[in-house]
This record gives structure tokens, sequence and C-alpha cells, in this order.
């Protein structure tokens, strides 16, 4: 990774990857994979922040 903004190759692969199973969704089943992947990027925060808050020095 050469920035931090930057994806890795296997991030860029998994992506890919999620794009072509994705792109033969329903409307529906669409939605419901967005509200997932929502839900679970809120738990990553939630996480995060705990590690963050947490964190012994």
């Amino acid at each position: 990774m050469n920035e931090p903004n930057n994806l890795s190759l296997e991030q860029q692969f998994k992506l890919k990857v999620i794009k072509q199973r994705i792109v033969h969704l329903s409307l529906q089943e669409s939605q419901k994979y967005l509200y997932l992947n929502l839900e679970y990027m809120l738990v990553k925060d939630n996480i995060i922040k705990f590690l963050i808050r947490n964190k012994k020095m």
C-alpha cells in the first residue's frame, strides 16, 4: 500500500469478487446485503473505539 487511503491488492481482489456476486442480486437482496454491511461497519467502528479507549500505554 503506497497511500493510507488506497486499497491493498488483497482488498481490491475481495472488492472485485463481491462486486461480481452482487451484480446478480435482486433489489430486495441488495438492500438486505447493504443493511448487513452497514451494520457490520458500525460494529467494527464500535470495536475500534473500544480498543482505543481501553488502550494501555
